[in-house]
């Protein structure tokens, strides 16, 4: 099967090629430098020299204080790129993958969100991701849409790498402590994602399971790491975010549980990570 990943040098988007390039398949993983989503003559030039089976979008502006600011180029990214891409997968007839968010949720109830729940997106962000769902789902003849949240991996900043390090250099950590929703290891998310993505459509909400706050989370990376440095739980008020983040953006595993698939808890994902990250530190000291 020959597919096409864009989005290739982010978190979710290493890891999805790492594991496709495991099996039988060609790959062809493409950075934000070698194809921008928003130019649809690189999209339909890179298709047609390739005509692939499969495409999987990981490429998005993800920073969401950055979309406020840059809100053209969040809504072409977000929105314009994968309509273009889903565009280009009809006339190869080809499948894609589109990675999405819990962002296009309000956040602003108490129990986890459905795919078939109301979207309701209170930042440019979610209403940008909002946006290309919508449209994928126009126009595209085969798409799988995945949402997800509070993605770490390997090799990139994101919270749980960022809580290790601020840990060897700090005696305390501030965290918010009431903002909820389910911390989802990269790993666990693409093996997921290739174990549907051929025969599933429509929306799938997959994160590890449970919930917990970022101050919840915070502590567990703690426990986990045996670091001494001190979790203190501040609201969202006392952070003082630039754009509104959301209360409670847990996803529910409703049509994943229908299939009989059932996600790994956050909380073991986060030991298992943590482990491994330790194993390559210690292997690229012997290296060194």
């Amino acid at each position: 099967m020959k597919i096409i990943i864009t989005g290739a040098e982010g978190q979710l988007g290493k890891e999805i090629v790492a594991l496709l390039s495991k099996n039988d398949n060609d790959v062809f993983p493409y950075a934000k430098k070698e194809l921008d989503i928003t130019k649809r003559d690189e999209i339909e030039r890179i298709c047609a020299c390739i005509k692939p089976d499969l495409i999987i979008n990981c490429a998005a502006l993800t920073k969401v204080d950055d979309c406020e600011t840059e809100v053209e180029k969040a809504y072409l990214v977000n929105g314009l790129g994968p309509y273009y891409l889903g565009k280009a997968a009809n006339v190869h007839k080809a499948k894609l993958v589109h990675i999405s968010t819990d962002y296009v949720f309000s956040g602003d109830q108490s129990f986890p969100y459905n795919e078939s729940d109301r979207t309701n997106p209170q930042t440019i962000y979610g209403k940008s991701k909002l946006m290309g769902e919508e449209l994928l789902l126009k126009v595209c003849n085969n798409v799988l849409i995945v949402r997800t949240s509070w993605l770490y991996g390997h090799d990139t900043n994101n919270f749980v790498r960022t809580m290790m390090e601020l840990s060897n250099k700090k005696a305390s950590i501030s965290v918010v402590n009431d903002q909820f929703g389910s911390p989802s290891y990269t790993l666990d998310i693409a093996q997921t994602i290739c174990a549907i993505m051929e025969e599933k459509t429509g929306i799938y909400h997959i994160t590890n399971s449970g919930e917990c706050s970022w101050y919840d989370f915070a502590k567990e990376i703690m426990k986990l790491t045996g670091k001494s440095t001190v979790i203190v739980p501040i609201s969202t008020g006392q952070y003082q975010f630039k754009t509104p983040r959301p209360h409670y953006s847990v996803l529910a595993h409703r049509k994943l549980e229908e299939d009989g698939i059932k996600m790994r808890d956050w909380q073991s994902a986060l030991s298992y990570f943590i482990s491994k990250e330790y194993s390559r530190h210690e292997e690229s000291t012997r290296e060194k």
